[in-house]
């Protein structure tokens, strides 16, 4: 996703099925029955409680009037990233892992009982794999962020260049699998960029990569935004498309039943106007995604980004282009966010 700095215009489980561990059977596909939350019967007057969260991505530095709209369940936190060429961590490559100002950002967010997802990587900038020169020192900078923030979730945005690195991603998940042995309580994500027609291959390696390091993975968060230019329609039937072949690969890649599957999958759209001309995700494009979430069982839906949940100034040229501040479509404050929270 884009970076806040940009100016205006073996088979391993998945994290989440760990408590109820993989199948016994010889496939190693998970058991549906054990991953699936309990479910009590309810009487004709009771709505079944959703467990699809809604965790928008927010500025680690500057806060918004519309990042608590909706009451998020978590905050995914952009972006952690290198200082220069160096293995120093920093938000947005302009504060300290330790600023005090984000510190008291990142309290405010948790006044009301959200919680905070760490994001590494991200669109601009270096990420930590690609410039620290050992998994030790690669996760003990990852470490010092997630102290930082108090938070027990990493979430890694890899994208561009650095997906098809097969070097910082071997040391990434050296040192994600060391960072899990150190803290037993690590929730992980990988936020990778998707098509209609699923993963790329270099997303897909990425994943064989942590189960090679036995890395395990909570949520495979799915970017569906930004396709191409030949991808000019209903930008809310093509993230639905890109999670249903999705899906298949992650079934394939984690050896999960269908339920588990789900899961164990994340969706992010971008709201409004996106970077690909003629592609433009509208409230009812957020409210399609957000049933088609509930329906299938879905852990998180998140948008790009809490700052833009809001109407752009008229004749300002995030009408036509996409902005990092507004939407760029008609819309109150908060709008995207109620369609996702639902």
């Amino acid at each position: 996703m884009r970076s806040f700095l940009k100016p205006a215009a073996g088979l391993t489980c998945l994290f989440v099925l760990a408590t109820a561990g993989c199948s016994a059977g010889s496939d190693d596909t998970s058991d549906a029955a054990s991953a699936a939350p309990a479910q009590s019967s309810a009487s004709p007057a009771q709505e079944p409680v959703s467990t699809t969260s809604y965790a928008p991505y927010v500025n680690a530095t500057t806060a918004s009037d519309s990042d608590s709209a909706a009451s998020p369940t978590t905050y995914n936190l952009a972006f952690v990233i290198a200082e220069g060429s160096g293995c120093t961590p920093k938000w947005n490559e302009t504060h300290a892992i330790d600023d005090s100002s984000v510190k008291s950002r990142i309290a405010q967010l948790k006044e009301d009982g959200a919680t905070v997802r760490v994001s590494f990587g991200g669109a601009s900038g270096e990420e930590l794999a690609a410039t620290c020169d050992s998994a030790s020192e690669l996760a003990e900078a990852y470490g010092k962020a997630l102290d930082a923030a108090g938070s027990t979730q990493a979430d890694f945005d890899i994208e561009g260049d650095e997906l098809t690195d097969s070097d910082s991603v071997a040391l990434r998940s050296e040192a994600i699998a060391a960072l899990q042995e150190e803290r037993t309580d690590l929730e992980v994500s990988f936020t990778l960029p998707v098509m209609p027609s699923g993963l790329d291959e270099a997303g897909l390696a990425l994943l064989e990569s942590a189960n090679e390091h036995d890395v395990q993975v909570s949520t495979v968060n799915l970017m569906t935004m930004n396709y191409a230019e030949s991808y000019d329609g209903d930008m809310g039937g093509y993230a639905l498309t890109s999670a249903k072949a999705a899906h298949t690969q992650l079934k394939d890649v984690f050896g999960l039943a269908d339920a588990a599957a789900w899961r164990g999958m994340a969706l992010t759209s971008m709201i409004g106007v996106n970077d690909v001309e003629n592609e433009t995700f509208t409230l009812s494009d957020a409210a399609q995604v957000r049933s088609f979430a509930e329906e299938k069982g879905i852990a998180w839906v998140s948008m790009w980004s809490a700052e833009r949940d809001q109407q752009c100034e008229e004749g300002s040229s995030g009408e036509d282009d996409a902005a990092t501040d507004c939407s760029g479509v008609k819309q109150s404050p908060g709008a995207f966010a109620e369609a996702f929270a639902g």
